[in-house]
């Protein structure tokens, strides 16, 4: 099958949209599929390149570095949309976001007769720290970026969305268009459990307390992960014999460090920056406990990969997290934005050390049904149900009622 997929964002990018993209694309090549991923360019010029079996276009961008480092965004795609689909001719065509070239992309493939699936990534709230002291602009906000998001999708033959909840939110917000939850997966033959690894040797590597419990966190350092929530945790706990961990890069990281040191945190709080891929295997092997206080998660990749490696989870009861933690089975949930709550779970998981095995070994099961080969597999079904589907009014019923049959 040739399969072209379009967004706004890849590798080398490492948020959670780009790391679900990448993952499925490469896992649908290692099929043996033809795949194809228009995306904008991370470093403004055009570029075309194969990675890991993939064919990437990267198309002509502008830099949004003074607003957000790092970031680029294709204004005026079509043209060379057009030529990528009249070179590339897929059978089916996935749209990651309802951005620009995903714009186009849809349109290409009606005037070819394909059929277009979306999945949704995006929630208003992501942005929101970036506005807090703007009440009204932050309502109207949101109310404009959902009718945008749905425009598009509204026009779409599937919707698939990484969570029961964001399934949900989805349909709250209007979607009319089939949606069904598809988890975004986990590469567990990458991320499992390591008995081989120098827990403490990767440890002094990173700058991490050898002796102490550890709680982790990994991924983008932005407003929306709320992080200050677990500095003012640890915080309240003077004498814990924890250390906090912090690892990555984003643009609250500054704040974080200067509020680390305003409640005089000191050693009990490292951040070490950037991981790279190729480590966090091992460092996830090599600490207690992954921490997620983020609000406005759909699924969370990370978490998943905590998990795959036999880490307990402590996550706010927030969004799509309660789907991945069982309460005292395989970690805590704390009340969202409750640095008191956080640190009360933070005390019981170290004071219940005892019951660890059994709780990594829950979380061991529980993503199971995640794992990636799983997820390419359900794709790769979804994309010949599409193609199976008849146009115009008849599809939509259709499809509907075969869904709720199949998938619901």
């Amino acid at each position: 099958m040739r399969i072209l997929i379009a967004g706004a964002t890849y590798y080398p990018a490492f948020n959670g949209q780009a790391r679900f993209t990448v993952n499925l694309a490469e896992g649908l090549a290692r099929s043996g599929h033809d795949v194809a991923v228009i995306t904008q360019s991370e470093i403004v010029r055009p570029y075309q390149r194969t990675h890991n079996g993939v064919k990437v276009f990267g198309l002509q961008a502008v830099s949004l570095n003074r607003w957000y480092p790092g970031a680029t965004i294709s204004l005026f795609p079509g043209r060379a949309v057009r030529q990528i689909f009249a070179a590339f001719r897929p059978d089916v065509v996935h749209i990651q976001d309802h951005y620009p070239i995903s714009q186009h992309a849809q349109r290409c493939a009606v005037q070819y007769g394909l059929k277009v699936m979306g999945t949704n990534h995006f929630m208003p709230e992501n942005l929101a720290p970036c506005m807090q002291s703007i009440t009204w602009f932050q309502q109207g906000y949101r109310w404009a970026r959902w009718h945008w998001m749905l425009g598009l999708f509204n026009q779409l033959d599937l919707v698939t969305a990484p969570s029961r909840t964001a399934a949900e939110i989805l349909r709250r917000q209007g979607l009319i268009t089939p949606v069904i939850p598809v988890s975004c997966g986990v590469d567990t033959d990458v991320y499992r459990p390591m008995p081989e690894v120098d827990r403490e040797g990767v440890r002094r590597r990173f700058g991490i307390d050898p002796e102490k419990t550890v709680f982790l966190f990994v991924g983008r350092v932005d407003g929306e992960k709320r992080l200050e929530v677990l500095l003012r945790a640890l915080s309240l706990w003077p004498e814990a014999p924890v250390q906090l961990v912090i690892a990555g890069k984003g643009a609250a990281l500054p704040g974080l460090q200067n509020l680390a040191c305003e409640l005089n945190l000191g050693e009990r709080v490292r951040f070490t920056g950037f991981i790279p891929e190729k480590d966090k295997p091992a460092l996830l092997n090599s600490v207690d406990v992954f921490a997620m206080p983020s609000e406005a998660e759909l699924l969370s990749i990370a978490s998943l990969e905590a998990m795959a490696c036999g880490r307990p989870l402590l996550a706010a009861r927030s969004q799509a997290l309660p789907e991945l933690v069982d309460p005292g089975v395989n970690g805590l949930l704390f009340r969202p934005g409750d640095p008191q709550d956080a640190v009360r779970c933070m005390q019981r998981m170290v004071h219940e050390r005892e019951r660890w095995s059994a709780v990594q070994a829950a979380s061991l099961e529980k993503v199971q049904s995640h794992a990636l080969e799983y997820v390419i597999e359900r794709y790769e079904g979804l994309y010949e149900y599409i193609q199976s589907l008849p146009a115009a009014v008849q599809r939509r019923t259709q499809l509907r009622q075969q869904l709720s049959r199949l998938f619901e």
